[in-house]
């Protein structure tokens, strides 16, 4: 007979591969084939659809959930703990002999996991594009969550809020840390509390996002070597584009790991020692050597650069500093636009503030708004996405169009620019002034000129959205259903 059999343990280390050995084992000296799963903290290669379709009877030997159970639904089934299939190998190979004879009840499905929707046999370019959706996928809570709180802690206790709070880098600024509670509550009140539970959950951003790249490309043991890959790239300054290459530098070098053919003794332990160890070090080192001096050095540049453009005329400037704003939405050199700005604030220059606040607005409201005219250019998740995106960027924060660059980054961010680019010119034009150095359409009581800067924050919405759409209508008319990566319960894209 031919019989197939998942094997997982708890840990998913050497349970599991032990299980496998001895049913392949006993199947072999019972005389039938068998071809066993092993879903283990390694990951799994899963059994070939043909295979399971031909197969007599199915061997469950878990002692937790199986992934995707509803491929085996129909067929005869034993179902065992790990245990039992290390010890009496022989007993389940019976046992699933009279299944296959008598028929026993179809498979229950699975529990929800962790999951992406990765077409293995796709080319790579839409392999690629569906990596980087599952890191949007997961992203998202965490720019809704922490987004909106920032918006609200703003709504509550005004742009100050930051300064007061501190302990964090927020749009380029770093302010002296909160040592407790008790002075966090003193000095910033329950706005204070909200902007920090934000600026924490916003922190999270690019290590999430380059993680479940690295899980999407290479399953579980990509995500702890994204996650410190991301961290990396947010500590050494290279932000959400770097996070984009920590997660795909991570999950590379695990999936060559995996393959490396080793004995099945040493199998359990490669994915809890040799695999983290390796590929951690291997990323981390990329991130630190590789990837940070050279965007800290081109930080230094252009900052030296704006310097020497101040003098000249203004709505150059200003959509020189809008198209920065737009490049990397909170990343490096979104914060040389910021910071630029901020020290003109210092000079008494409120102009280019109001600029670079403008043109941070645009990118979450031109996406927020191209996802009303045009649903079926996006996904479910950048369609949620979308929602949050109006608050996102009527409070300048603009790591809300993180997850559609993420997701398509050669058409969104250009897009992005153009929009921003057109918005700080404008409110450059207009002379608009805003001495308050965040806080969005809360502060508009403070610009100056503020209808022609909502006029310009305006037209630079429809003007990214315009892009968007004529962007996302070249080479694809829809976007399709299957490249979006969610949880089997499609709970973390809600």
């Amino acid at each position: 007979m031919k019989f197939v059999a998942v094997t997982s343990c708890p840990t998913g280390i050497a349970h599991t591969y032990m299980a496998a050995e001895a049913l392949e084992q006993a199947a072999k000296a019972a005389g039938h084939e068998m071809l066993v799963e092993t879903q283990g903290a390694a990951g799994s290669a899963p059994l070939d659809a043909a295979r399971i379709a031909e197969a007599d009877a199915v061997v469950f030997a878990a002692d937790v959930d199986v992934r995707d159970r509803e491929r085996f639904a129909g067929k005869p089934t034993v179902t065992a703990g790990v245990k039992a299939a290390i010890n009496d190998g022989a007993g389940l190979i019976a046992q699933a002999v009279k299944a296959a004879e008598e028929g026993t009840a179809p498979a229950a499905p699975s529990a929800p996991e962790l999951a992406s929707k990765v077409d293995a046999s796709a080319g790579f370019g839409t392999r690629l594009r569906q990596w980087l959706m599952t890191g949007v996928s997961y992203m998202i809570p965490f720019v809704a969550a922490g987004g909106i709180l920032i918006a609200l802690s703003f709504l509550i206790g005004g742009p100050e809020v930051a300064a007061k709070v501190g302990g964090g880098d927020f749009q380029g600024v770093t302010y002296p840390g909160i040592e407790n509670v008790s002075d966090l509550m003193s000095q910033a009140g329950i706005a204070g509390v909200l902007f920090k539970i934000g600026s924490l959950a916003f922190e999270m951003l690019v290590p999430i996002l380059s993680g479940f790249i690295a899980f999407g490309m290479a399953d579980r043991p990509g995500i702890a070597p994204g996650i410190v890959g991301g961290l990396l790239a947010t500590a050494t300054g290279a932000g959400f584009l770097g996070g984009l290459v920590s997660g795909l530098l991570a999950g590379a070098v695990t999936l060559g790991l995996k393959k490396l053919k080793v004995p099945r003794g040493v199998a359990g332990v490669m994915p809890v020692v040799v695999i983290p160890l390796v590929s951690t070090l291997v990323v981390g080192f990329l991130m630190v050597v590789v990837v940070g001096e050279p965007i800290a050095a081109a930080q230094t540049g252009l900052s030296d650069w704006l310097s020497g453009l101040s003098g000249g005329s203004a709505w150059v400037l200003g959509a020189l500093l809008g198209l920065m704003m737009a490049f990397d939405m909170g990343g490096p050199v979104n914060k040389v636009a910021y910071t630029f700005g901020l020290a003109a604030l210092a000079s008494g220059n409120y102009v280019i503030m109001a600029a670079v606040m403008a043109a941070g607005m645009t990118p979450p409201l031109g996406l927020a708004l191209a996802t009303l005219v045009r649903r079926n250019r996006f996904t479910p998740a950048e369609r949620q996405a979308g929602q949050a995106g109006w608050l996102l960027g009527l409070s300048f924060i603009t790591e809300g169009a993180i997850p559609f660059a993420a997701g398509d980054p050669f058409r969104i961010i250009p897009s992005l620019m153009v929009g921003s680019a057109t918005t700080g010119a404008l409110v450059a034009a207009f002379g608009a002034t805003s001495p308050a150095p965040h806080g969005g359409i809360w502060v508009v009581g403070l610009i100056g000129n503020p209808l022609l800067f909502l006029l310009a924050v305006a037209i630079g919405t429809v003007v990214t959205c315009g892009c968007v759409l004529l962007a996302k209508s070249i080479g694809r008319d829809r976007a399709p259903a299957a490249a979006t990566p969610e949880t089997s319960t499609q709970a973390v894209a809600a």
